[in-house]
């Protein structure tokens, strides 16, 4: 048996410009700073991780609850991830595991009373970070083409829905 070598054309790889890339390393330099200075206020005033300050600022909106998947998507983490997560803030009293009356395979997360206190008292500690170091070097006329570039980087990277 005769075995056939198959020869590929060499990929082309396109390259952004100098500039862009500059502006991109600034994007993910500037990002990872104000994350670890969020996450270091959260954790030195309020005892929580920005990650878990993030599970409960998606619960705060009703019905309260979300799937475990949905949880997962909603803060950029695994599945595994959002279990450990959840063992954690569960075990802390600020979420709780409810199963779907009908379909015991469907488990969700859910907001406790100490998750609202928590979430609550953390809020200020967060919006005045954020205020802090990322909206109070936006001026004014950079909001709307800020907003509209970052809108088009969500939307272009948002998966639609799942059916259920």
């Amino acid at each position: 048996m005769t075995t056939r070598r198959v020869t590929r054309e060499p990929r082309t790889v396109i390259a952004p410009d100098d500039e862009r890339l500059a502006v991109w390393e600034r994007f993910l330099r500037s990002h990872s700073m104000i994350i670890r200075q969020l996450e270091r206020d959260l954790v030195e005033k309020e005892n929580l991780s920005l990650a878990e300050y993030d599970v409960l600022a998606h619960l705060r909106h009703p019905p309260h609850r979300m799937r475990m998947t949905e949880l997962a998507a909603a803060v950029l983490v695994t599945t595994g991830g959002i279990t450990k997560l959840l063992d954690r803030m569960t075990a802390a009293g600020l979420v709780a595991r409810e199963r779907h009356p009908r379909d015991r395979r469907v488990v969700y997360a859910v907001l406790t009373d100490a998750g609202w206190q928590t979430l609550r008292r953390a809020s200020a500690t967060h919006l005045a970070g954020v205020q802090q170091h990322f909206a109070s070097e936006l001026c004014d006329d950079e909001l709307d083409p800020v907003g509209s570039f970052l809108g088009r980087l969500v939307d272009r990277w948002t998966l639609p829905p799942r059916e259920s």
